[in-house]
């Protein structure tokens, strides 16, 4: 699959989590490069974390609107950022650090708009953990080749988290979100110019592999990697 991308090594951003975290919460059904606008807009148009947690929920509105979801965003953001600085006394993730991957997740599923794939990312682009994120296109793609069988994403990352090889799994990540924009896409999958048709057990696939006519788009931009 690294064919399909020459020379892209991912490694993780080492941003700050706190940063991480949100900005994940902010690609929630949308696309990583409007999800980047509204996080670039909280940062430019609002300040600090200090400043959007003091800022009126309109304004945090009026910053992430360009990537959907509004109301439940700003909501979830407004009240990590209290509940935060009400449990530590400051707006920080650096006391996790010392945490377990399972004490992480039991820590952060506590809050609301915060799930399984959005801690997965933090860990795995900021703190540098082994982690294996599973979002919309890593999901579909790992059912797809039949790797697994699962209904959510939540429950493929309960069956493949620990199928993949340790050291392995942040670039295997990486490169499947390429791999699902690029040619395995959730509508119109290029089938015909997939290097895994063979290994694939897509029930559609030959009847896709007829139609792929299309080039793939490139579309390497991803929020974390810039964060």
């Amino acid at each position: 699959m690294q064919a399909e991308f020459p020379g892209l090594e991912p490694k993780p951003s080492k941003a700050d989590p706190l940063d991480i975290l949100i900005a994940t919460m902010l690609s929630q059904n949308t696309t990583d490069k409007t999800s980047y606008i509204a996080f670039q807009n909280l940062k430019n148009n609002i300040g600090t974390w200090e400043e959007v947690l003091n800022a009126p929920i309109s304004k945090i509105r009026n910053a992430v609107r360009v990537c959907g979801l509004t109301n439940q965003k700003s909501a979830a953001i407004k009240n990590l950022l209290k509940q935060l600085k009400q449990k530590h006394g400051e707006l920080s993730l650096k006391y996790l650090d010392k945490m377990s991957n399972d004490e992480v997740y039991k820590d952060l599923l506590q809050y609301k708009g915060i799930g399984v794939k959005t801690i997965s990312c933090m860990l795995a682009f900021s703190l540098g953990r082994d982690v294996f994120p599973v979002d919309t296109h890593v999901h579909r793609i790992i059912n797809r080749l039949g790797i697994v069988k699962a209904v959510t994403p939540v429950k493929t990352f309960e069956q493949v988290k620990d199928k993949i090889p340790d050291g392995k799994k942040f670039l295997f990540h990486t490169l499947l979100i390429r791999f699902g924009r690029k040619i395995c896409r959730a509508q119109k999958p290029l089938c015909g110019k997939c290097r895994l048709y063979d290994i694939c057990e897509f029930s559609e696939k030959e009847k896709y592999a007829m139609l792929s006519s299309a080039e793939p788009v490139e579309n390497n931009f991803i929020i974390l990697e810039h964060v």
